[in-house]
């Protein structure tokens, strides 16, 4: 006789011997016992955790001749007919190959007969997200309202490509992944049963590498069993016929990678490609590893939720104390991107020392998380540096009468906290003394000084009033009155100017800066004034030296 698979061998042949889907199974049971089963039923849920099982569990229990409990009993005709495959009450469609309207108007012809024997005749349609559109539109009205005697049971993994149309008209139950913990009791006690010798933590890695399929599994350790045919199940030899590395070198590549030791871990690398270790399951337990870190130094972890020994969970908690949260973050989104790409490229070592590299030198790195690393590193560089080391001298710069560029740095460099202050940093408040001599003419006004000093005078203002202020043409109104004209286009900076009252912080900044009264005049001219080059004067505010114009 032929050798039988272990997830054949052992797949669930009642309600009570399916794992990790407590909720369901128990629903279902009930439905059998009390005689309320659906006419539709969509199971979801990813690969391996039992919908096809379950429909075959539910098959045998709707038409089993002496049901116990919601449970099929497995020893009736039907119930053995249904389980060797050989019965007509439950039939198996795979809608990846049978997609079309003509398959779906074939079950539509034979739902309108009655089953020979047995109370329901069950269509079970696997992977129904693959029908097609007229397929679906075939099958609505016979799924809505099929005969007393006939049960639908769609499974997919890929539910959001169902119609939402088919989803309304059947009673939706998600199969959730199985706990690597639950996986591992389950095959430690079929290892019993197939008298296995093993080691509880080979069985453990094969559970975690399952990522929640009883079915993967059961396949994996086949294939283990193969290989080691005779001898105990060692966790070095699943690690060898899985081309997966020893859960040490992870530890050692995380310590090299968060000290920047590039060295060493390119030899690391090299060390698991020498040993044949596949690329992609490598990555992918690295960055498990990583997980596992950053889950137990944000949160604490605990054993469960990481789904390790009580051994493994010791040297993890111990590890998350010598790095960071911003490291391991970095390092999962980039090996993240390192595993998509190992998919599709023939270059699967060179880019995995690439990402190693990067990860070790961050500067190499052109996105935000790279730069983010960077500033992590000078952080850690600046540690323990005083502030008088980290001080620049400035060049000394003499002090002149008319210097208000150097004032208005001065003043950059104070910090303003209320509103007062943010005002000050437009309009400078101090004057240590009267910065022009005035001549006789305009000490009655000085309307005139103004207009020849407006260069200085802007360039001690900074921000939006500036850049407001600049755009108005300065002309003499009067002895003791500046005309500040904009044009007809420049209504918002005119609106501007006026609701922040810059002609009176004008007039504040002017009497404490040279000592006169010089009120300002805000207009919106028709005719603009010849405009004064203040150039010069600008100019004359930045140096210290006099300058002739020639």
């Amino acid at each position: 006789m032929s050798y039988t698979a272990l997830y054949r061998k052992f797949r669930p042949a009642s309600f009570d011997e399916v794992k990790g889907q407590d909720p369901i199974v128990r629903t279902l049971k009930n439905q059998v016992a009390s005689g309320r089963t659906g006419h539709a039923y969509l199971f979801c849920g990813t690969r391996g955790t039992g919908k096809t099982s379950v429909a075959k569990v539910l098959a045998k229990a709707v038409n089993c001749e002496h049901p116990v409990d919601g449970n099929p009993c497995n020893t009736c005709a039907m119930c053995r007919e249904i389980a060797s495959g050989a019965s007509m009450n439950a039939i198996e469609i795979d809608a990846a190959s049978n997609n079309g309207v003509d398959n779906i108007r074939q079950v539509i012809e034979e739902v309108a007969y009655p089953p020979a024997k047995g109370r329901y005749k069950v269509y079970i349609i696997d992977e129904v997200h693959m029908l097609s559109t007229g397929a679906f539109n075939a099958l609505l009205k016979t799924l809505e309202e099929p005969p007393a005697y006939v049960i639908f049971i769609l499974a997919t993994t890929e539910a959001h490509k169902v119609p939402v149309t088919i989803m309304s008209r059947c009673q939706r139950y998600d199969f959730r992944r199985i706990a690597a913990d639950e996986i591992a009791a389950h095959l430690k006690n079929l290892a019993r049963q197939e008298q296995l010798s093993f080691e509880d933590k080979a069985l453990e890695y094969i559970a975690r590498q399952a990522d929640g399929a009883m079915r993967d599994a059961l396949s994996l350790l086949d294939q283990c069993i193969a290989f080691n045919f005779g001898g105990t199940l060692a966790y070095d030899k699943v690690l060898e016929v899985l081309g997966t590395a020893d859960t040490g070198r992870f530890y050692a590549l995380t310590d090299a990678l968060f000290a920047a030791d590039a060295a060493k871990v390119l030899n690391l690398i090299d060390e698991t490609f020498s040993e044949g270790k596949e690329s992609g399951a490598f990555v992918s337990d690295l960055i498990w590893h990583l997980r596992n870190l950053l889950l137990t130094r944000v949160s604490g972890g605990t054993q469960d939720i990481l789904g390790v020994s009580a051994e493994d969970f010791a040297d993890i908690r111990e590890q998350a104390e010598r790095v960071d949260t911003a490291f391991l973050m970095h390092a999962i989104n980039m090996l993240s991107e390192l595993s998509a790409t190992l998919r599709v490229t023939t270059q699967k070592r060179v880019m995995t020392e690439v990402c190693m590299i990067r990860l070790c030198h961050p500067e190499m790195g052109e996105d935000i998380e790279s730069l983010e690393e960077r500033v992590r590193h000078l952080e850690q560089r600046l540690e323990g540096v005083s502030a008088a080391e980290l001080t620049v001298p400035r060049q000394a710069v003499p002090v002149t009468e008319s210097a208000p560029a150097q004032e208005a740095d001065a003043k950059m460099q104070t910090p303003q906290t209320d509103e007062a202050a943010a005002e000050e940093a437009a309009f400078p408040a101090e004057t240590p003394q009267q910065e022009q001599a005035l001549d006789p003419q305009e000490e009655a006004g000085g309307a005139a000084l103004v207009e020849r000093e407006w260069g200085r005078i802007l360039s001690g203002i900074r921000g939006m009033e500036k850049n407001m202020l600049e755009e108005a043409k300065v002309s003499v109104d009067d002895a003791s009155h500046i005309r500040l004209s904009y044009a007809k286009t420049a209504e918002f900076t005119y609106n501007y100017v006026m609701q922040f009252h810059l002609a009176d912080k004008l007039t504040a900044l002017v009497k404490k800066k040279y000592g006169v009264e010089v009120g300002f005049r805000v207009v919106i001219a028709d005719q603009m004034p010849p405009e004064k080059d203040h150039r010069m004067e600008r100019l004359q505010s930045i140096v210290t030296i006099p300058i002739e114009e020639e």
